[in-house]
């Protein structure tokens, strides 16, 4: 550990010892210390508030990162506390027509995805209904509260846009994303200011207010923190946005000025943001740095970067930024890792009266351990932490076969969906767990609905094929060709990196899977072992015994695998007992690897089944950088 000294700064502790646990993590221990049993905050009792929201989102994002269960576990005992077994939500008022309650439903969303217990999808209709009745401007915008008529503001685009939006690809309502676009443009024609390009922090449409501007009902300043909402907003909104909406690239664009505006403002000695942004009037020496929204900034921009929607030159203002709130903020004491900085609440009208002048924003409250600092915190520590690996995938596509394996059931809207195996399902049988760990090491997702061929293969630099489809699982499976066989081993010659994965013979195409694993000398028997019944882990037990792909001896988790046949030019990679597990194969400037059970899927890789002794996770995220590195296309 090493003590810095910032000039005119507190002396702050950072962690840069490699044996500790990343900040993220620090942070998110003091969060489940701190609320053990739910988010009562200031000695109150808990209750329906937005800030559990930030924090629990941070939580998802360890989760993903690390496949440590415990972040889940803590998502859904704080949601729990609240959301009860018919689908109703203790504490919460529908009636109130506040976007801060529709905050929390991403959480839900996101257990409802992985769990597919009716009650979270009961209690996600319920803030969905509030959005239909929502009071709105004359030209459609929500207003931010039914106590605050004719108003928006930028904190209420975060409280309900990614919801409305990643609702709306749940139940297919197609017709809803033009509204969810509609919320941030009208935002941004009403509060943006077209000489700076920031935005004020709300809008009264009715221009009444006595802090709004007579001409154009605007608030006075541009609080730093409604900017960041508004940021952190648009980034996450667009997750749930199709590739091909007219309105997406709107999006984008506004993101792009909006990032252009937050760049100028930086401040060039700390490299993190003032409470009021682009302030020089009376008193300005009181403008402190605040720690929440420039997390919320970091957040915004690596996550833009990452995704593709910022020119990749802007991630350097995410590291000067994520560098300086360390710096600054972050401290270490008495064994907890504590982050200062975060002003407790800003706001306008009410009682007693925010006028939204310089002397108000500067007399509210900053303070330790906010939740709202904390979860903007684990937001950009999320993004920041994996940095590192975004090289070893870049520009490559790693594209996941839904034709020879392409299972269909009804969705919550009672729409027939692909599932099983594919990137898109968070349920036991999905692959979202391993694809988060591409996305992690910077690779492009991608899924192919037909046969492959060379004009869909050419873009791809790795191709999985999982568990192709029998009688059983498809009344009209789609089984491998030797025209298949041909297309496949020709991108594979050329460079491409085979993934096949079977599954026993009881549950798996054998006969017409080997036509295309015995192209590379690999054979998938119906010799089947790991027959592990119910939770008895340890018969499923697979030890790596290469230092090629994993790098440790991993007590992996395999069950019902069919053995592997192996010749030239394949070649044994794991073996359990004279058995082979695992192969693979060069071929050309191509490689192959195959493995007799789909071993990755969530259920044995998202840590909520496997006790922690089986890291079948940490031999993924092996796996798929070795897998990345291997291509040569």
């Amino acid at each position: 550990m090493k003590k810095i000294l910032i000039p005119g700064f507190i002396l702050f502790t950072v962690i840069v010892s490699a044996q500790q646990k990343p900040l993220s993590q620090q942070l998110a221990a003091t969060v489940m210390n701190t609320w053990k049993d739910s988010f009562a905050l200031g000695g109150n009792p808990a209750k329906w508030s937005y800030d559990m929201g930030v924090i629990l989102k941070g939580f998802e994002g360890l989760w993903r990162n690390t496949g440590d269960v415990k972040y889940f576990n803590y998502i859904q005992k704080q949601m729990d506390f609240f959301v009860k077994d018919d689908g109703t939500i203790k504490a919460y008022k529908p009636d109130e027509y506040t976007l801060d309650n529709i905050n929390n439903g991403k959480l839900v969303l996101l257990l409802y995805r992985v769990l597919q217990k009716e009650k979270y999808l009961k209690a996600a209709k319920l803030l969905r209904d509030q959005l239909r009745s929502q009071p709105r401007t004359h030209e459609g915008g929500f207003w931010h509260k039914k106590t605050y008529p004719y108003q928006m503001w930028l904190d209420g685009l975060y409280m309900g846009g990614p919801f409305y939006a990643e609702y709306a690809d749940l139940l297919h309502e197609d017709t809803a994303f033009n509204d969810v676009a509609n919320q941030f443009i009208w935002m941004e024609k009403h509060a943006r200011d077209p000489r700076s390009g920031l935005l004020y922090h709300a809008w009264d449409e009715s221009k009444q207010q006595k802090w709004a501007n007579k001409e154009t009902g605007t608030s006075p300043l541009f609080w730093a923190r409604a900017m960041g909402w508004y940021a952190d907003a648009l980034v996450d909104a667009l997750d749930w946005f199709p590739e091909n909406h007219p309105k997406r690239k709107i999006l984008i664009d506004i993101l792009n000025r909006l990032v252009n505006a937050i760049e100028k403002v930086q401040d060039p000695a700390t490299n993190v943001w003032p409470d009021i942004l682009a302030y020089n009037g009376p008193g300005k020496e009181k403008n402190y740095f605040e720690a929440s929204a420039s997390c919320q900034f970091v957040y915004a921009i690596a996550k833009g970067v990452r995704k593709g929607y910022l020119p990749a030159a802007k991630i350097t203002i995410a590291k000067k930024g994520y560098e300086g709130i360390v710096k600054r903020f972050v401290k270490e004491e008495n064994g907890q890792t504590n982050l200062y900085g975060t002003v407790k609440v800003s706001g306008l009208g009410g009682n007693p009266y925010r006028d939204g002048s310089f002397e108000y924003y500067m007399s509210e409250p900053v303070i330790m351990n906010d939740p709202k600092g904390i979860g903007a915190f684990l937001l950009a520590s999320n993004e920041m932490e994996i940095l590192p690996t975004q090289a070893i995938g870049k520009g490559k596509t790693v594209l996941l076969d839904r034709y020879f394996n392409s299972e269909k059931k009804k969705d919550a809207a009672g729409v027939s969906v692909y599932w099983h195996y594919i990137w898109e399902d968070r349920t036991n049988g999905g692959f979202s767990g391993l694809g988060h760990v591409f996305n992690k090491n910077g690779a492009k997702l991608a899924s192919l609905d037909v046969a492959p061929s060379a004009d869909n293969l050419k873009k791809a630099s790795v191709y999985i094929i999982v568990d192709p489809d029998n009688v059983k699982d498809n009344p009209t499976p789609e089984y491998v060709s030797e025209k298949d066989v041909k297309v496949v081993s020709d991108w594979v010659k050329a460079g491409g990196v085979l993934v096949l994965m079977a599954n026993d013979s009881a549950n798996c195409d054998l006969e017409h899977f080997n036509k295309l694993a015995n192209a590379f000398g690999i054979t998938f028997t119906n010799k089947s072992i790991n027959m592990v019944k119910n939770d008895a882990f340890e018969t499923g037990v697979v030890i790596p015994n290469d230092k090629q792909v994993f790098k440790e001896p991993y007590k992996m988790y395999l069950k019902e695998i069919s053995v592997l046949n192996v010749k030239a030019p394949a070649k044994a990679l794991v073996t359990k007992d004279a058995d082979v597990i695992i192969a693979t194969a060069k071929y050309g400037a191509g490689t192959v690897f195959a493995v007799g059970d789909p071993w990755l899927y969530n259920e044995y890789f998202d840590g909520r089944k496997l006790p922690a002794e089986y890291p079948n996770f940490k031999a993924g995220e092996d796996l798929v950088k070795w897998l990345l590195e291997q291509s040569k296309k």
